[in-house]
């Protein structure tokens, strides 16, 4: 499984309809990712992005509710692993290729074109 932005699945178009949204609300989820790991509750955050509602963590930003294309939810990597998601290899190859979470965003993205993870850098201010 390749966890960058750069995957060779994800084309140009679709990358560029996750980073509109994505660049609305980024200060946010950076925000959030650095909650989640000084509170202690994990070291792998991940925001679920999607079109619709789904289990997985719980909703952060409802795009019916915000100028958003996408829903976001947050998550942990450890998640992944309890909903079956990811395997425990999986997880230790998910661990050894996630990317400093002060510069990248996490996401999951689910959409019938492409689901996977897909590390975003942060805009920088």
């Amino acid at each position: 499984m390749d966890l960058t932005a750069n995957d060779p699945e994800l084309n140009g178009k679709f990358l560029g309809t996750i980073t509109s949204d994505f660049v609305k609300i980024a200060d946010q989820l950076k925000e959030a990712g650095y909650q989640m790991k000084s509170r202690r509750i994990s070291d792998y955050p991940v925001f679920v992005m999607c079109r619709q509602v789904q289990p997985i963590g719980g909703l952060l930003y409802d795009k019916l509710n915000e100028d958003l294309d996408w829903n976001y939810f947050i998550a942990m990597a450890e998640e992944f692993v309890a909903r079956e998601i990811l395997s425990a290899e999986g997880y230790q190859t998910f661990v050894s290729t996630y990317k400093d979470p002060e510069e990248f965003c996490c996401l999951f993205v689910v959409d019938p074109e492409f689901t996977n993870f897909v590390f975003v850098p942060y805009p920088e201010d």
